[in-house]
């Protein structure tokens, strides 16, 4: 059955080949199969890629649309592909190979992907030194310390550039060369014919580890590793307002790479202690406060926690048992803008006593019928 190349890249007939390159990446994107997990993947890409090599030859595209799938050999992959049949009697040079060869602007599946995603067939991957790996060290602070921020030193192991070399991992007056089992690039590449034509894949040079340069003579302080395993002092800034869980993060503060390669992060988790009476919503802070009926009915002045310690907090008469009395600013500053600050929240809870002394029973007895309560 004949295939409409138009419909497969969504374009109409008389789209431009602007229109089928762009229509084509953004299918290809979707439907490759080291992208889609759908099982009928790799055949839909071939097909896309059937219907690009037509469409993107302005040769083979007059061929399809004055004679359909036939008139070029049978689209690119398929029966006939690669010489002349297909169409009776052929065309000179008509058809091509598999792959990506031919009509195209890519040459591989990776040089496709590096089109499309800036080399991410290969994973991104990076040639010289490798970077040091991250670290993450724990850090526990108290409530008023994350309130307010602060500085901690700490002393922390881990590998640390050799001093000697200045952690290039070559002795003193010797250098690197470039690799010659790579060229250089710290890759080496093999073509692979895959269910889609041939693949070019790429994979680090065993004989430089992927740097593309060797040493010509080693330190013998790191024995050419650039590191050794020692400790870093570090300053750590605490920012007002961190919460439970916060992390901060300190470029190049981690490990030191290998042979000069950069620095990796040191991620601080921070804990915060439990404060007895405060707690934490958002960059608001909550306590609760006891009052009795008649400091609540008559009002009265109080202790109240706060960020800052204990202050006096004036109470109206008549405030009733579940009130809010919220103190702007008084809360928690916010991290990532530390002059916007959030309120404090104090929650009125009137406590019932649950034994009286006779006074107190006579004294409750007289306001209940001065109130004109009926207790029978």
């Amino acid at each position: 059955m004949a295939r409409d190349f138009y419909s497969i890249l969504g374009v109409s007939k008389t789209a431009s080949a602007d229109d089928i390159k762009k229509a084509f990446r953004k299918a290809a994107q979707k439907h490759h199969p080291d992208v889609s997990k759908a099982p009928d993947a790799a055949a839909k890409f071939k097909e896309l890629n059937d219907a690009y090599q037509v469409l993107s030859d302005p040769e083979q595209r007059t061929r399809y649309d004055r004679f359909g799938e036939a008139g070029v050999g049978g689209g690119a992959g398929g029966p006939g592909a690669g010489g002349r049949g297909g169409f009776p009697g052929g065309f000179p040079g008509g058809g091509f190979s598999g792959g990506f060869s031919g009509g195209g602007d890519f040459g591989s599946v990776e040089d496709l992907f590096e089109g499309f995603f800036g080399g991410a067939a290969r994973g991104a991957r990076r040639t010289g030194p490798p970077p040091g790996d991250d670290l993450r060290f724990d850090m526990k602070v108290s409530f008023a310390e994350s309130i307010r921020g602060g500085t901690r030193e700490v002393n922390l192991d881990m590998r640390v550039a050799c001093e000697t070399c200045s952690g290039s991992g070559a002795a003193k007056g010797s250098g690197t060369k470039s690799c010659d089992g790579c060229g250089g690039r710290g890759e080496v590449r093999t073509v692979r014919q895959t269910l889609l034509g041939q693949m070019a894949v790429s994979a680090p040079c065993a004989k430089c580890a992927g740097e593309g340069k060797i040493i010509e003579k080693q330190c013998a302080a790191c024995r050419g590793e650039g590191r050794f395993n020692g400790s870093k002092r570090l300053r750590v800034d605490i920012p007002p307002g961190v919460d439970d869980g916060t992390q901060i993060r300190l470029s190049g503060q981690g490990e030191a790479g290998r042979r000069g390669g950069p620095a990796g992060s040191l991620y601080v988790v921070v804990t915060v202690e439990e404060h007895p009476q405060l707690v934490r919503d958002g960059i608001d802070l909550i306590t609760e406060i006891p009052l009795s009926i008649s400091q609540a009915a008559l009002g009265a002045r109080v202790l109240i926690p706060t960020a800052e310690g204990e202050e006096e907090l004036e109470i109206k008469p008549g405030t009733q048992p579940g009130a809010e009395i919220r103190l702007k600013g008084r809360g928690a500053p916010n991290v990532r803008r530390p002059s916007q600050r959030g309120d404090l929240r104090i929650v009125v809870a009137v406590e019932v006593p649950k034994k009286l002394s006779r006074e107190q029973r006579e004294a409750l007895e007289r306001f209940s019928r001065a109130s004109g309560e009926d207790r029978n």
